[in-house]
């Protein structure tokens, strides 16, 4: 009894990797909107050979990202420009009209 293997797990039947097709159902989205995700680099694709694949993992992560809360600061909102031109047209005294 010197060589005793442990039992197997059973493999899962969900694939580990999904093509672009696959993963856009799987998000529920379209397949254009899953090429440009991967486009722009919010996917992250696997390439073997010629085939490119998205791994669940992947898109777990995706979706953990969408659902965090932004931690990024807001740009601040513009102010609106005065239409008060007063000021450009005031002569101060290094104004080469001053004198």
């Amino acid at each position: 009894m010197g060589d005793m293997q442990r039992p197997r797990e059973p493999v899962s039947s969900d694939p580990l990797l999904l093509t672009p097709e696959e993963a856009a159902t799987v998000l529920r989205l379209g397949r254009t909107t899953v090429y440009a995700l991967m486009k722009a680099g919010e996917l992250r694709a696997v390439h073997i050979g010629r085939s490119c694949r998205l791994s669940r993992a992947e898109l777990e992560r995706y979706v953990r990202r969408l659902e965090a809360p932004r931690t990024t600061p807001r740009a601040p909102r513009r102010t609106r420009a005065t239409t008060d031109q007063r000021e450009l047209f005031e002569r101060g005294p290094e104004s080469p009209d001053a004198a």
